[in-house]
């Protein structure tokens, strides 16, 4: 496949889909073809099980089928929008991908990381991004920005959670810190988008564009 893969991850409200946005254009404007996507979503089977995520109040989601309805959301993504679009010289921008899920529900969520992992084997052993921009700010700052969803299962967790979340990826920013960048997303957005644009520079650079 002749595209990039990158991804935006973080807790909510650290500001991935501006940044998802905002890196699209950058591209754009330098001559590079690019796809937004996000997750769970980017097909219609996928965004029918991101409204079940999100909203579902009249039955309990237990945390392995959370995880299994994330990852048949992510297969549907994988097959019909990412690899088409890599394939077509796209590069693929995705608001979040698998690192949520090791974050949210084997962190958050407390399934282990083998667990998550097996599933990835599973569903895209030979995918992973090409960079990884990990938005990281502490929960106060995050709770400071706005208020949360209280009607969406996730923006209605715990500050509990939220810490595990983020401890979560900021494991696994350790684990792979060679694929993903952490950005203080606790600073204005123009100083976290000079941060982004530092990593963009030198990607585009070695793509040969």
């Amino acid at each position: 496949m002749s595209g990039l893969f990158i991804t935006i991850e973080g807790i909510e409200c650290v500001g991935k889909s501006t940044n998802t946005k905002f890196i699209s254009n950058y591209l754009n404007k330098r001559g590079i073809r690019t796809h937004q996507t996000r997750e769970p979503g980017g097909t219609l089977l996928a965004e029918k099980i991101r409204n079940i995520l999100l909203f579902q109040e009249k039955e309990t989601i237990t945390p392995l089928s959370e995880l299994f309805l994330l990852f048949i959301a992510r297969d549907a993504n994988i097959q019909q929008v990412i690899k088409p679009a890599l394939q077509q010289g796209k590069w693929v921008i995705c608001d979040r991908f698998t690192d949520a899920s090791f974050a949210y529900q084997g962190y958050g969520r407390e399934l282990g990381f083998e667990t998550v992992n097996t599933f990835k084997q599973i569903v895209h052993a030979n995918l992973d991004p090409d960079i990884t921009f990990l938005l990281d700010a502490p929960v106060t700052v995050i709770k400071n920005r706005r208020k949360l969803n209280a009607n969406d299962r996730f923006e209605s967790e715990s500050d509990d959670f939220f810490n595990r979340v983020r401890n979560g990826y900021l494991e696994i920013a350790d684990r792979f810190s060679e694929r993903v960048k952490v950005i203080d997303a606790s600073k204005p957005i123009q100083d976290v988008q000079t941060q982004i644009v530092k990593y963009l520079k030198e990607l585009v650079k070695n793509s040969g564009n």
